[in-house]
């Protein structure tokens, strides 16, 4: 594994642990008729705080950009996945909690996992997939199961909606880096005349702005802990989807690297799950009625 695909995965997540949690101090005082409305990032983008923390999302997507176009999409999504542990940091200097048995479970199943699957798969780039039908049946298997899980979250807002968002928005995410590698690829092959004559760097646009819609509504609506580790567990599971389904990336597999990538896998996903749950995970307040925009804009100031 490159050091420099490890240091910009890395620093991709840093940015976007610190990025997702400054989004949702601001999003939990959103007004809630902007549920999944486009009108939500309007009135949210005239926030500092979430301005700010979108300014460090697309650091993060610039950074694991970067990532992705030294190493494979196996091995950058799991290390995409420690944006959790940056998110628990910041969320502990806000609320003072101490890590406790819980959290060091949380990140030592995390990294481990992700050492696990990285070591026992050594993920490694291959060609990619010339039958195009491979990779709309999967890129469509995504955005379908997207569009089920927001349907269901709209019935269900307050319930299990903001799961069911987070888990939709990662879905996009996941897609949207696999076709951020394309992008690149037909970059370095054809130069900015190809890039900007294929449909990737268009969807990764259209999927961008969907997905931040998805998320900002899971923020709005439930604190931190409730949406973040959905997010977190569905982008890479989508992302090594897409990267051995379409992107030709290989993985070893016999059947102990198999089952040591299924274990590294399930611990990167408990590991999500108990810091997501963490007490420092700021619980958030949940805002009845519409809010003026001076308003927010205090909020986001104190």
């Amino acid at each position: 594994m490159s050091v420099l695909v490890l240091v910009l995965a890395v620093s991709a997540a840093c940015c976007l642990g610190f990025g997702f949690v400054l989004q949702q101090n601001a999003a939990q005082q959103a007004p809630r008729d902007d549920f999944l409305s486009p009108r939500l990032l309007l009135d949210l983008v005239k926030v500092p705080r979430w301005l700010g923390g979108i300014a460090l999302m697309v650091a993060g997507m610039g950074l694991g950009a970067a990532a992705l176009g030294r190493g494979q999409l196996c091995l950058v999504e799991p290390l995409l996945a420690t944006n959790l542990l940056f998110a628990l940091a910041l969320s502990r200097r806000q609320t003072r909690q101490a890590l406790g048995r819980q959290g060091w479970a949380g990140l030592v199943l995390l990294a481990g996992g992700v050492t696990a699957f990285i070591v026992a798969g050594q993920p490694r780039s291959g060609t990619a997939v010339a039958d195009p039908s491979r990779m709309w049946l999967i890129i469509g298997a995504m955005g379908g199961l997207a569009l089920l899980l927001t349907l269901s979250a709209k019935r269900s807002r307050l319930g299990s909606g903001p799961v069911l968002l987070a888990l939709a928005a990662g879905l996009l995410y996941g897609v949207q880096d696999a076709l951020t590698r394309v992008s690149g690829d037909r970059f370095a092959a054809s130069g900015m005349g190809g890039l900007l004559t294929s449909w990737q760097p268009y969807a990764v646009l259209v999927i961008g702005v969907t997905g931040l819609i998805l998320v900002q509504s899971a923020f709005e609506t439930a604190p931190l802990r409730k949406s973040l580790p959905a997010l977190t567990a569905a982008q890479p599971l989508a992302g090594i989807v897409c990267g051995v389904g379409f992107l030709g990336d290989r993985l070893q597999t016999g059947t102990g690297a198999l089952a040591w990538q299924a274990t590294g896998l399930a611990a990167v996903v408990t590991g999500i799950v108990l810091l997501g749950l963490h007490p420092a995970m700021p619980r958030g307040t949940i805002v009845q009625a519409r809010v003026p925009v001076p308003v927010l804009q205090g909020a986001a100031t104190h």
